[in-house]
């Protein structure tokens, strides 16, 4: 389902998806990733619901084109529905789409300098950096889904870009490689192939964990503790109030 024409990258704009956001605390690197943590959310995850309330809003907030972005989103999730496609289908599906949104640094965006946006913050502002795009994955593919329990977000460090890059991170079964979905490389990838990054901790709503090279890694704080999690949880709780 791709993005109305209005909203895709220039050259220009995809060339800057190379500078990826700037984390802190990016001391350890340990390779392979690891197995995901175990998730405490649930297997049904959030209910993604775009209601004509959240639309309205969306226009108001962030004019016309808001609107036309998260209609795209919402026509993506319900013919995925329909197809009752595999999990690799919606991988691949999921990544192009959020793939032709802008890179936009927080400092620009957000005025901050660490700003985790949720899918609907990220689309419909038009962009985002490479934590908000997987974010945007991660939410989306439970939405369709896949069972949190198989996603993790991933701080890597790009050894081409010499920086802190967030990927998602998808897991078949316990043991099994992850396929990466990155913002820099279009392609679904296993971990395997993507020796340009090396994983540094990973978390979904279980918490943050070091990753390690085999296991569920070692826990260095929990959901609650990290301060841009908690956040970004009470405000899709706002968005998408479950019954």
């Amino acid at each position: 389902m791709p993005i109305p024409a209005l909203f895709s990258s220039s050259r220009r704009r995809r060339a800057r998806t190379l500078l990826c956001c700037l984390a802190t605390g990016f001391s350890l690197c340990l390779s392979p990733f690891s197995a995901p943590p175990p998730a405490v959310a649930g297997e049904d995850g959030i209910r993604l619901t775009v209601s004509e309330q959240l639309l309205r809003r969306a226009e108001r907030e962030y004019g016309p084109d808001a609107k036309k972005r998260l209609l795209a989103w919402r026509d993506l999730m319900a013919d995925a529905e329909k197809r009752r496609a595999s999990d690799r289908e919606l991988l691949a599906l999921v990544n192009r789409f959020f793939n032709q949104l802008h890179f936009i640094d927080d400092r620009i965006q957000w005025r901050q300098e660490d700003y985790w946006a949720t899918p609907v913050e990220f689309l419909a502002s038009g962009g985002g950096d490479c934590e908000d795009f997987a974010i945007g994955k991660f939410f989306t593919l439970i939405n369709m889904g896949i069972a949190e329990s198989k996603l993790t977000l991933t701080y890597v460090k790009s050894l081409t870009l010499n920086q802190a890059h967030m990927v998602l991170s998808y897991y078949a079964h316990p043991d099994a490689i992850p396929l990466i979905l990155d913002n820099i490389d279009q392609t679904v990838k296993p971990a395997t192939e993507r020796g340009d990054l090396r994983p540094v901790y990973s978390v979904n709503g279980s918490g943050l964990w070091l990753a390690k090279r085999r296991g569920l890694g070692t826990m260095i704080g929990s959901g609650d503790q990290l301060d841009q999690w908690r956040r970004l949880a009470a405000r899709m709780g706002e968005q998408f109030p479950q019954d």
